[in-house]
C-alpha cells in the first residue's frame, strides 16, 4: 500500500495547476514588485490581480486584503493592532483556540495588562452563547476572538451569530478561519466579522503565504513588521509573488469545485466513521466531529479503547506502515503535553484514552480508509 496522508488539517498537497502557475511566475515574473521599471510593474500587477480575486471570493473590497506569511502572522497582526492601535482593553476568547491566538492574547495581557475573559464551553467544546453575551456586557472596549472551525475537533462556530452579537454590543470580532477558507463559501457582506485570517497551505496552496481581512473603517492599524510600504504600509517586506499567485489559484480552484469536492470528502468522512465503528467496538468521537451538521466535513477526531501508554507506539506503528495522521495540532508536534483542546472538554478515563485526528482531502480514497481501519483494528486487538 502506498503511503496514506490523512493529516490535511495540518497541511494539504498542492494541486498540479497551482504548482504549474507558481513555476511559471518564478521563471517569468522575478521582478521586485516595489520597483518602478517594467519587471517590477509586472510583478505588482500579478499581486493586485490576486488581491482582487480573493476579495471577490469573499465579497469584500481588495483594499481589505493584506497578504502575510500565513495564519499565525495574520492572527498576531490583528490581535496586536487591536490592543495597540484600537485601544482594546478586553479580549474575549476560548481556551480551545489555536495557540497563535491563545499565546498572543497571553503576551498582550502580560505587556498591556488588558482584561482577558474565556467563554464557557459545553461538554462537546461548543461556545456557550449566553455566557458570551454576558461577557460582552462591559464598558471596556472589547474584541472577541473565536475560530470558525476548531483545528483539532472540527466543531463549527456560528460566526454570523457571533458577529451580530458583537455589533449589538459595540465589540470588534476576529475569527481565525484557517480551517474554513477554501472549504466553505464565506460572504463577508453577510457575515459582519471585522477581521479574519487564512493560510494557503490549508486549501492546496503553498506554505508561507496567507492573508488577513481587515474591514475598512475598523480603525487605523500599524504594522508589526517595519521597513517598506508594502501591503498599504501594514506589512513591510518584498512580496513573495509566486506564493501570492499560488494562493489565488488554489482558492479559486477550491471555490470552482466546492460542491463536488464537498460531496466527495464528506462521503469519505462518513465512510471512515461507519467503518471504524464497525471494526472497533468502543471507539468514540471527540467534540462534535461525528456530527455532520455541527462539524467540518474534512475532519474527525477519534478516541480509541486502548491505554494512553499505547499512543506513542500506535503513532510509531502507523508511521511505519506509511499512515500520516496526528494527535493534535501540528504546531504542537514534539510536545509531551496533552492536547489543550481535549483537556478542556474531556476528563478522567476519557482523557486518558488515546485520541487521533484524521483529516481528509480530494486526494484520498476509500481504499486508503480501508487500509487505515485495518491497521487500527489490528493494533487495538493486541
Amino acid at each position: 500500500m502506498k503511503p496514506v496522508y490523512f493529516d490535511n488539517a495540518a497541511t494539504t498537497e498542492l494541486r498540479d495547476d497551482v504548482v504549474n502557475v507558481m513555476t511559471n511566475v518564478l521563471k517569468s515574473n522575478f521582478g521586485n514588485a516595489s520597483s518602478s521599471h517594467g519587471f517590477g510593474r509586472s510583478s505588482k500587477t500579478l499581486i493586485e490581480k490576486s488581491r482582487k480575486a480573493i476579495a471577490r471570493a469573499l465579497n469584500v473590497s481588495a483594499s481589505e486584503i493584506i497578504f502575510t506569511s500565513g495564519g499565525t502572522e495574520a492572527d498576531n497582526l490583528i490581535l496586536n493592532s487591536a490592543v495597540r492601535d484600537l485601544d482594546v482593553k478586553h479580549i474575549i476568547t476560548s481556551r480551545i483556540e489555536h495557540h497563535a491566538v491563545l499565546h498572543t492574547v497571553q503576551a498582550l495581557q502580560d505587556a498591556y495588562n488588558i482584561a482577558v475573559s474565556y467563554v464557557n464551553l459545553d461538554a462537546h467544546g461548543s461556545i456557550d452563547f449566553d455566557h458570551l453575551e454576558t461577557l460582552l456586557q462591559t464598558d471596556q472596549k472589547t474584541l472577541v476572538s473565536l475560530m470558525h472551525i476548531n483545528n483539532e475537533i472540527g466543531n463549527i462556530t456560528d460566526i454570523k451569530y457571533v458577529a451580530n452579537l458583537c455589533k449589538v454590543n459595540h465589540a470588534y470580532f476576529h475569527s481565525d478561519t484557517v480551517q474554513s477558507i477554501g472549504h466553505y463559501n464565506l460572504d463577508l457582506q453577510d457575515i459582519k466579522v471585522d477581521f479574519i485570517t487564512a493560510a494557503a497551505h490549508k486549501f492546496h496552496g503553498p506554505k508561507g503565504v496567507g492573508f488577513a481581512f481587515i474591514r475598512k473603517n475598523s480603525g487605523f492599524l500599524k504594522p508589526l513588521i517595519f521597513g517598506g510600504e508594502q501591503e498599504r504600509g501594514l506589512r513591510a517586506g518584498t512580496e513573495s509573488v509566486h506564493n501570492i499567485v499560488g494562493l489565488e489559484w488554489a482558492l479559486n480552484l477550491c471555490i470552482e469545485n466546492i460542491e463536488k469536492e464537498y460531496d466527495y470528502i464528506k462521503g469519505l468522512k462518513q465512510y471512515f466513521i461507519d467503518e471504524i465503528r464497525s471494526a472497533i467496538p468502543g471507539v468514540t468521537f471527540n467534540g462534535l466531529s461525528a456530527d455532520f451538521d455541527k462539524s467540518t466535513y474534512t475532519m474527525v477526531n477519534v478516541r480509541l479503547p486502548i491505554t494512553t501508554s499505547g499512543l506513542d507506539m500506535l503513532l510509531f506503528q502507523l508511521d511505519l506502515k506509511g499512515i500520516a495522521c496526528s494527535k493534535g495540532s501540528a504546531c504542537q508536534s514534539g510536545s509531551n503535553k496533552k492536547s489543550h483542546v481535549l483537556s478542556e472538554i474531556l476528563s478522567g478515563d476519557a482523557l486518558e484514552k488515546p485520541s487521533l485526528r484524521f483529516s481528509f482531502s480530494i486526494f484520498n480514497t476509500k481504499k486508503e480508509v480501508d487500509y487505515v481501519i485495518s491497521v487500527l483494528k489490528d493494533f487495538t486487538c493486541i
